[in-house]
């Protein structure tokens, strides 16, 4: 299965738009996250050859403004497309998407979305001292499972525990998107870094709000199993 990462802080070159966000295509059809802005979202995916036609499904991490920018255009542009969000996610983005054309799909527990892709369902964190409730998309392939975060606010740990709760015969072979540990000091991150390798994550891929510091203890960590997250990347899981 292929995954483009359309949107991200950096990008593989400056052909494509970066910002604070994050954005990426599971296969032809699923999107998870639509980064900040529909005309960062729109440019890339146009670089990378993604037909606005050929998406049916898209899963929300959380409702913050970095991750549900492009959303609203995109429903715009193409009525009828599934919206997964957790339970908890406000009253108004859950009407905003009926408002703007798609069809609200509110996710609560651990449910498949498509052939071998799952969604993990609401997981409770804190944000500002906030309830946050966030989903993350699981891919499920030959070699191991895909873990697909957004900002991963109730804890990376956390959400690699629950996730090999419900594959508890599954290795999983790599975790990319954001881990939110900007605001970690380095020896927190480095306990952090040493539960995931223990937890038996092989390959990371920490970008967005993971913060500097942190991607470089996981590089440091993970050595030539870290992989570096860029707008316009393309890979094969």
């Amino acid at each position: 299965m292929t995954i483009k990462i359309i949107f991200n802080n950096y990008s593989l070159n400056e052909k494509f738009d970066n910002g604070w966000g994050f954005s990426c295509l599971v296969g032809n059809n699923i999107l998870f996250d639509a980064g900040e802005r529909s005309e960062y979202l729109f440019n890339n995916m146009k670089l990378m050859d993604i037909n606005i036609k050929d998406i049916e499904t898209v899963v929300i991490s959380h409702d913050h403004w970095d991750h549900t920018g492009g959303l609203w255009e995109l429903l715009r542009k193409k009525k009828g497309i599934k919206v997964y969000s957790c339970a908890d996610f406000s009253e108004g983005f859950k009407e905003k998407v009926k408002k703007s054309g798609g069809i609200l799909k509110e996710v609560d527990k651990f449910m498949k979305v498509a052939e071998n892709i799952y969604t993990t369902g609401q997981i409770t964190g804190r944000y500002k001292d906030n309830y946050i409730a966030e989903q993350v998309l699981v891919v499920k392939t030959k070699i191991g499972l895909v873990v697909i975060t957004g900002c991963s606010h109730p804890g990376i740990q956390k959400i690699i525990k629950i996730i090999k709760e419900n594959f508890p015969k599954e290795t999983i072979n790599l975790a990319f998107g954001g881990f939110h540990l900007m605001d970690k000091d380095r020896r927190e991150i480095k306990l952090i870094t040493g539960e995931l390798k223990a937890m038996g994550v092989k390959k990371v891929g920490p970008c967005h709000c993971t913060g500097y510091e942190a991607q470089a203890i996981f590089k440091e960590f993970y050595g030539d199993d870290f992989i570096n997250i860029r707008a316009g990347q393309i890979f094969e899981v």
